[in-house]
């Protein structure tokens, strides 16, 4: 066989045992100290997912004389490991000492690594060595020292950068637009999309910006920059697509994604595991099971975050039993669960009531895959337990539990206390809450809903005096409603919808249609200390009563609405959607801030569990 000075790309290794023979390979044929050669090996064992970053380290060192390449090869292993200080100790320690000068490929990855370890002052010496070895005129390194920055939250710093830059491009921009929004300054953000160059903008720029209104919850504003690049005839790319089915996710409109996942099909983007995973995704959140479920049910190939979502879908929307045997199929098919999976098994039994199943998969997990409980896990048993009204198991379980107990656990018994009506540990666990949980007006609303339960009317006084106190404000309710591809958004009492008047007519004719089938309004969750009509107008005008209303105003007998609200329905909407729902020959798919609620010929597929 010839001596091999550049190995072929098919000698290219796929796992350690392959990359161990070509090692062999190389030494005999005299080539270990080659640094083509050998630089492959190094990139495979720092880089790859198979690979064994130790073992790049034992080659780097046997080299004799490595380049700036092998150099580079072993930061970006550190940094690709999370090793970001020694990243920083290797480029100060043995690149610099050896006297092997840094190229344009160098100082990304140490600036990379100053994001990680999180320091300024390392961040600020790097951004001296850009400009002391020349590469500030360098697209890529100052594109790198804008995310750095921002990642600081030194956005002024970050301007300077990007001002100073002779060239800017797609990335650039994208990275400044990326920077602001990460810190909630969409405006801002906005405004750098639009002062940029036509030119410049490419889909990367456009998904960025349509990316921060996404993660800041902007989901209109997406929607309307979405179709203003549509105008624009930019090509559609798989990340804006999967932006645009995460808008449509959030605002639960089905018409709109059904819309994406078509428009997704006829552009040509292709459907790989993620956008199929966010088609899925999709549908279970806007309240459409069965097509999510065929969309799984045509997949060939389903990676672990497919399975995933598919389970987690059946669970939110109350299907406990369709999950766990969708879970069994996954085990049969040969693949194997991680936490999340378990997370969603749990979460399907707290959310049907399956106590005995939670249970037994609680176990299960540790047992036979080896899965240490999470503080999510331990949520789940929780929330199922609490519900079921075992509240002694809930609270020994969480006495047991291996980490201190966050917001999110305390928060299930505290929701276990309401139901059950357990008022002196809801309001110890209240209390914990709050002080835990201090900026989140739902702990202080929770703690005063138990109270108005009890008729302890100084005591929601006093709550509503500490947060005024703290300066903590409530998150308004609200429901939207989507209608031949339009969102109408409602809040409690509004009055902004063209159609008010028609509305509230139609609110007040369904209320009384459904009150001699046995609708009564249940006065007691009001939190406000005020006579029982007033109790009554504050009821009739909750934010999904006027969703539906709006719905009934829209649609014909056989109809389905869909409505999405951000707050968790009270008990006085959920009684009424279930007669409403016979009344008027609809069903109601209603989303609140937990679950999915099926409302049909006067049932609910919660089974009142929730």
């Amino acid at each position: 066989m010839p001596l091999l000075h550049t190995p072929s790309p098919s000698l290219t290794p796929s796992s350690m045992s392959e990359l161990k023979q070509l090692h062999s390979l190389t030494i005999r044929h005299g080539l270990s100290s080659d640094n083509d050669a050998m630089g492959r090996l190094i990139k495979f064992c720092s880089l790859s997912p198979s690979g064994n970053f130790g073992y790049a380290l034992q080659l780097f060192k046997s080299l004799p004389h490595p380049d700036p390449f092998i150099y580079n090869t072993i930061i970006g292993g550190y940094v690709h490991h999370h090793f970001p200080h020694q990243a920083l100790l290797f480029y100060s320690l043995q690149m610099l000492s050896d006297s092997v000068p840094p190229n344009q490929f160098t100082l990304p990855s140490l600036i990379r690594a100053c994001c990680l370890a999180n320091s300024v002052p390392l961040g600020n010496q790097l951004h001296a060595h850009v400009f002391k070895l020349g590469f500030a005129a360098h697209v890529y390194s100052q594109n790198n020292l804008i995310h750095m920055y921002a990642s600081f939250r030194c956005l002024e710093d970050a301007r300077k950068v990007f001002h100073t830059m002779p060239v800017q491009n797609a990335v650039t921009w994208a990275s400044l637009i990326t920077g602001y929004s990460e810190w909630g300054l969409i405006d801002d953000a906005f405004h750098v999309f639009e002062t940029m160059p036509k030119k410049e903008r490419n889909s990367d720029t456009w998904n960025a910006m349509i990316t921060a209104y996404i993660q800041n919850n902007r989901f209109q504003e997406a929607f309307v920059l979405f179709q203003r690049m549509q105008s624009e005839n930019v090509a559609l790319n798989k990340y804006a697509a999967a932006s645009m089915l995460a808008a449509c996710t959030g605002l639960g409109t089905l018409e709109q994604g059904e819309w994406m996942h078509r428009h997704i099909i006829k552009s040509g983007v292709g459907l790989d595991s993620k956008l199929v995973t966010a088609v899925i995704n999709m549908y279970c959140k806007c309240g459409c099971l069965n097509k999510a479920l065929q969309v799984f049910n045509r997949l060939t190939h389903r990676g672990i975050s497919t399975w995933n979502c598919m389970i987690g879908g059946l669970a939110m929307h109350g299907q406990g039993e369709p999950a766990i045997e969708l879970f069994k199929a996954m085990e049969t098919e040969g693949m194997i669960p991680d936490y999340i999976t378990f997370i969603n098994v749990l979460s399907a039994c707290a959310n049907s009531g399956l106590v005995n199943e939670g249970l037994y998969y609680f176990n299960y997990m540790k047992e036979v895959h080896g899965i240490d409980p999470t503080m999510e896990h331990f949520g789940c048993m929780v929330d199922l337990l609490g519900k079921a009204g075992l509240l002694e198991e809930a609270m020994k379980l969480l006495k047991e539990m291996p980490m201190s107990p966050d917001a999110s656990v305390l928060g299930a018994i505290s929701g276990a206390c309401k139901i059950h009506g357990n008022t002196d540990l809801g309001e110890i666990i209240g209390k914990e809450l709050i002080q835990l949980d201090s900026k989140n007006s739902g702990r202080y609303i929770s703690l005063a809903n138990l109270y108005a339960s009890a008729g302890k009317w100084e005591q929601v006084g006093n709550v509503r005096k500490l947060m005024n106190d703290l300066g903590v404000k409530k998150v308004a309710g609200f429901s939207v409603i989507e209608m031949n591809g339009i969102v109408n958004e409602f809040v409690s009492g509004g009055t902004r919808h063209p159609q008010c008047d028609e509305i509230y007519a139609k609110v007040d004719e369904m209320l009384e249609l459904i009150k001699p089938i046995g609708y009564m309004p249940a006065s007691d969750v009001v939190l406000h200390d005020i006579n029982k009509k007033e109790k009554e107008i504050s009821l009739a005008y909750h934010s999904e009563k006027l969703a539906i209303a709006y719905g009934l105003l829209k649609t014909k007998p056989g109809d389905t609405l869909r409505i999405s609200k951000n707050l968790r329905v009270c008990r006085d909407c959920h009684h009424a959607c279930k007669l409403i729902s016979l009344v008027f020959e609809r069903d109601i798919v209603l989303r609140d801030r937990n679950r999915f609620h099926h409302f049909s010929k006067g049932e609910c597929s919660c089974k009142d569990y929730w």
